[in-house]
């Protein structure tokens, strides 16, 4: 099995990162002890950047391993593209402390588009992965996935602005498909199947030149 760390303690982006490896030969395994490591600024003002930014800080601790970083979030068009790189802190960002950020970030959002009428409530999710050892990225991996920004939460999957976001291929919220519908169409999805190819393609020419 090739080994992989993941810059993230988010148990929901594990499960789906370590399911789609599986068939690949690659272990998906968090950074040990990131959760008290201290977390780099994201100052990138692009998903990318922040991509690459994390995993070339946190690459220092995987002893020589490669490690992904992903920047992700959701990108409504009629508000110029936010929350965007902001999305984990929507709700931060407008002084709201809380320990329910995921609920907290969403109540802000449909407060500020309520008055965005159905014909102008395309979004997409978006997310860019860094690949990347001993502080230097190798490879980004950026997709997204479109659809339509509803007006209120739909389901009880998933996590984020999932309850938010409908997909019209399904007719359905993500937060109302299973993890492997999901891992098919979404964001991060494509965007990690994109990295497994390289993975493939790096392991392959490794064994030619054996």
């Amino acid at each position: 099995m090739t080994l992989i760390y993941v810059a993230s303690s988010n148990k929901g982006k594990l499960a789906d990162f370590a399911a789609a490896a599986r068939e690949h030969g690659v272990d998906i395994l968090p950074l040990p002890g990131i959760e008290t490591m201290d977390a780099p600024e994201e100052t990138g003002a692009t998903f990318e950047e922040n991509a690459r930014l994390k995993a070339e800080y946190y690459s220092h601790y995987a002893g020589g391993d490669i490690l992904i970083a992903d920047d992700s979030g959701l990108t409504v068009d009629a508000l110029g593209g936010a929350p965007g790189v902001r999305s984990a802190r929507y709700a931060e960002d407008a002084a709201i402390v809380t320990n329910h950020p995921d609920a907290a970030n969403n109540e802000i959002l449909i407060s500020r588009t309520k008055t965005i009428p159905d014909s102008e409530r395309q979004c997409a999710f978006v997310c860019s992965i860094a690949a990347a050892r001993d502080g230097r990225t190798l490879k980004v991996f950026n997709a997204d996935a479109r659809g339509i920004l509803l007006r209120s939460p739909k389901g009880n999957n998933g996590f984020g602005y999932d309850p938010l976001f409908y997909f019209p291929e399904l007719n359905k919220s993500f937060a109302e498909i299973s993890r492997e519908e999901k891992l098919q169409v979404s964001h991060r999805g494509k965007a990690f199947r994109l990295f497994l190819e390289w993975i493939d393609e790096t392991t392959r020419n490794r064994s030619r030149a054996t």
